[in-house]
This record gives structure tokens, C-alpha cells and sequence, in this order.
């Protein structure tokens, strides 16, 4: 296995959030080729801040009325 941008450890913490916080199968992560593990990865991440900054609009909305 080839992970010459990611260490063991962070690939192993990858795929356990993966499949504990987003309800990946760790057969899904582990079929994926790495690149494109990656886009999804930046894909969730992209998707998560905008989720974020809805939340934060919701709340401040919310504490002005």
C-alpha cells in the first residue's frame, strides 16, 4: 500500500471517522482508489463547512428575534 501523503495513522483515523461519523462501510473506504478517497474526503469537508455556516446563520438569526 502506498500512502506517500498520508501516514498509517492517518489513514487509519480516515477510515474509522469515515465509517463511525458518515456511515461508510471500511470495505466502501478501502475499495476506493486513493484519489478518489480524496475527492470525497474534500467533497465531506467542503459539504460540512457549509453545514457550519448554516447552523451559525440559523443561531444568529434566531438570537435577533
Amino acid at each position: 500500500m502506498l500512502l506517500s501523503h498520508n501516514s498509517l495513522a492517518n489513514y487509519y483515523s480516515l477510515v474509522f471517522s469515515l465509517a463511525q461519523h458518515h456511515k461508510y462501510s471500511i470495505t466502501e473506504i478501502e475499495n476506493l482508489m486513493p484519489f478518489e478517497r480524496d475527492i470525497y474526503v474534500a467533497m465531506l469537508i467542503d459539504h460540512l463547512e457549509k453545514e457550519k455556516i448554516k447552523n451559525e446563520e440559523r443561531a444568529a438569526s434566531n438570537k435577533r428575534r
